[in-house]
């Protein structure tokens, strides 16, 4: 069975990502997942995300959200771009049946 938290992080871990962190997560996998297969860099990632608010601390949430998507194995670095791995294409098909 899963664990309910595979990545071991507790609540009051200044490495634990903050809620507003999980939400630009999720819509950085989203938008990775629905643009598949064209690949963006980060920046332009960024671009699309950021066209109503931008600023440098909503690019840094990019950044911090396509690390720890690298990091749990969702995404992964090819040359400059970011890209689904498979395990998130897979998952995502999933829903879609």
């Amino acid at each position: 069975m899963a664990k309910r938290n595979p990545t071991d992080r507790g609540q009051c871990d200044p490495l634990s990502p903050d809620p507003k962190d999980k939400k630009v997560e999720r819509a950085v996998l989203g938008l990775l997942i629905y643009r598949y297969p064209k690949r963006l860099t980060i920046p332009e990632l960024s671009r699309v995300l950021n066209e109503e608010n931008g600023g440098f601390d909503s690019g840094d949430a990019v950044e911090r959200a396509v690390r720890e998507l690298v990091g749990a194995g969702l995404l992964e670095c090819r040359a400059e771009f970011i890209v689904p791995t498979r395990a998130a294409l897979y998952f995502d098909s999933l829903d879609s049946d």
